[in-house]
């Protein structure tokens, strides 16, 4: 799921930091119970998120291919406390989701079943009459060396459709002047921890070759300005 060339994070979405080693971009993010958010400091400063330059990027998978895609980031900010950041959140607007490899009618039908457009299958993905918007807190950030092009490894809760978890990955953010920007390598979360099940053969034994990968690949891409 790209995250920026410009200044850019958000959130939602996951390499952690682990005894040491060497992590590569693409590692599953590590995934738990949601964390309690601290309370913002006194002392930072707020960066709002800039609607249009900050999205997030999927690519899903299955045996016969993959499809690639977006969402937009629709608001948020972060918070930077003496140049680092220190807290922050932002919310995805699941109406914007849109694939980026396909035209005409087979774009559309994706995208429309990715939003349960149809009563059918409404609940297959995410359902976006039902649950318009996801959203991702920040409940920590630490220093990190240990991916190629990120500085800081973030833990934050996740929250799509009803279901909220915490996740941690790593991301490369930049404050220069009055813009930070927050950026991921790629990093994968598993859609059934959220409760997208649909076509998962680790939900359904009788798939055989039809099914869809649980793991989703994500870039977050945040810019945000003062």
């Amino acid at each position: 799921m790209n995250i920026i060339s410009k200044l850019s994070i958000i959130v939602l979405a996951l390499g952690l930091v682990l005894t040491g080693c060497k992590k590569t971009a693409g590692d599953k993010a590590a995934t738990g119970a949601a964390k309690e958010v601290a309370a913002k400091s006194a002392a930072a400063i707020t960066y709002n998120v800039t609607k249009g330059a900050s999205k997030v990027y999927w690519t899903g998978s299955k045996p016969t291919g993959s499809h690639m895609g977006t969402i937009d980031v629709s608001g948020g900010a972060l918070q930077i406390s003496n140049g680092t950041l220190s807290g922050g959140s932002f919310t995805l607007d699941m109406n914007s989701i849109t694939c980026t490899d396909l035209e005409g009618e087979q774009k559309a039908g994706l995208e429309g079943h990715l939003k349960g457009l149809d009563a059918k299958g409404a609940d297959d993905f995410f359902n976006v009459n039902k649950y318009p918007s996801a959203s991702f807190t920040i409940t920590s950030v630490v220093p990190s060396t240990t991916v190629p092009d990120a500085n800081v490894s973030i833990t934050g809760n996740l929250k799509m459709k009803d279901t909220e978890k915490s996740i941690t990955f790593p991301a490369s953010v930049v404050v220069l002047g009055d813009k930070v920007s927050a950026v991921t390598p790629p990093f994968k979360i598993n859609r059934t921890e959220w409760g997208i099940n649909y076509g998962s053969k680790t939900v359904f034994n009788d798939l055989k070759d039809k099914f869809i990968n649980d793991d989703i690949s994500l870039n977050i891409s945040l810019e945000t300005q003062k």
